[in-house]
């Protein structure tokens, strides 16, 4: 069956949406968008999109269904972090216990809970930190409540950006001595740098389609 302008201009748009992802090179797009607009029949566009998960299908042969990822739960850690005269860290996917301990002596941790997977609605964590800093980052949608003891220091907590009364909460506890608690909240990547990668490629990809139409009219 021969495939239409519109056949074309769909998988051109998954081909873009691949290319945002990362799954396929700049190099590779360029290519596989060369072939979509030579393309006259539904069996040509098929080996284009034949690696990639999709999301939606002009025809049945050429599917576009986006697969589901099954993530595996991530590993324990231990709940207690401590630095003294030095530094601790845990980010990336990490899950969060019920209560996670943190203590500093003369050093500093920072904890990183936009990709973490809490164990529950709300998780507790328990400072202890003498001439010290904790920071932490979180994604928008967490409560953050200080109840902790600080003593020559204090806690810099950012307003409540949601009034779900299920939103997730992180409890702070403990004690800070000469020291304090810093909280930012931010998305991870940040919104602006994403934006501005989708306009940028998706700018590019309209010029390659007029250029592809160009050549086509030519012909």
């Amino acid at each position: 069956m021969r495939a239409s302008d519109a056949d074309r201009d769909q998988v051109a748009d998954r081909l873009r949406e691949a290319l945002a992802e990362g799954r396929i090179t700049p190099e590779e797009h360029a290519e596989r968008i060369d072939a979509v607009y030579k393309a006259k029949t539904y069996a040509e566009l098929e080996p284009v999109l034949s690696d990639l998960p999709s999301a939606r299908a002009p025809r049945p042969t050429v599917d576009l269904r986006k697969e589901e990822r099954v993530v595996a739960p991530p590993a324990p850690q231990s709940p207690n972090l401590v630095a003294i005269f030095g530094g601790a860290e845990r980010k990336g996917r990490w899950l969060v216990e019920p209560t996670t301990n943190v203590s500093c002596v003369f050093g500093g941790v920072d904890l990183d809970f936009r990709q973490a997977v809490l164990s529950r609605g709300e998780v507790t964590v328990n400072v202890t930190c003498v001439f010290g800093g904790v920071n932490l980052v979180v994604p928008p949608g967490v409560r953050v409540v200080g109840s902790n003891v600080a003593i020559f220091g204090g806690n810099d907590l950012p307003e409540d950006d949601t009034t779900d009364p299920d939103a997730p909460v992180i409890r702070l506890t403990g004690l800070v001595l000469f020291g304090g608690v810093s909280v930012t909240r931010r998305e991870v990547g940040g919104k602006k740098r994403r934006r501005d990668r989708h306009g940028e490629i998706h700018r590019l990809h309209q010029e390659r389609r007029a250029e592809m139409r160009e050549r086509r009219r030519d012909r």
